[in-house]
């Protein structure tokens, strides 16, 4: 099951044909996107579709490595995670922050796209 809207268009690299992820149209601006993560989270601000792709090719999946920040209900700061698996359905993350209550290397699992919860750090 494919949790990312339909009406968002895939974007995938030339060379391998591997997903970077998707050009999330503006509602009410036909021809404006916001590159967006293969889990949805928005890697840049809204352009032009050539612009969105830039971003995208820019970016590659690298951000898939980057350390992001995690906001857990009921928690005043956010949890730094590690990506240990991005989709269109979810992605899952590893904690990597000591000042944690929970264990190094608590997994959580959030469906797509993943809204305000996690941005990058």
């Amino acid at each position: 099951m494919i949790v990312i809207d339909g009406d968002w268009r895939e974007y995938r690299r030339d060379e391998d044909d591997e997903l970077l992820g998707y050009l999330r149209p503006v509602p009410g601006e036909p021809d404006r996107f916001v590159p967006v993560t293969v889990f949805g989270h928005p890697l840049g601000e809204a352009g032009d579709e050539f612009d969105a792709e830039r971003v995208l090719d820019a970016i590659g999946l690298s951000y898939l490595a980057d350390r992001w920040l995690l906001t857990i209900p009921g928690r005043a700061e956010p949890v730094a995670v590690e990506i240990v698996e991005a989709s269109p359905q979810r992605v899952r993350l590893r904690s990597v922050d000591f000042g944690y209550e929970g264990d190094i290397g608590t997994v959580f699992t959030l469906s797509a796209p993943p809204g305000d919860a996690l941005r990058r750090q």
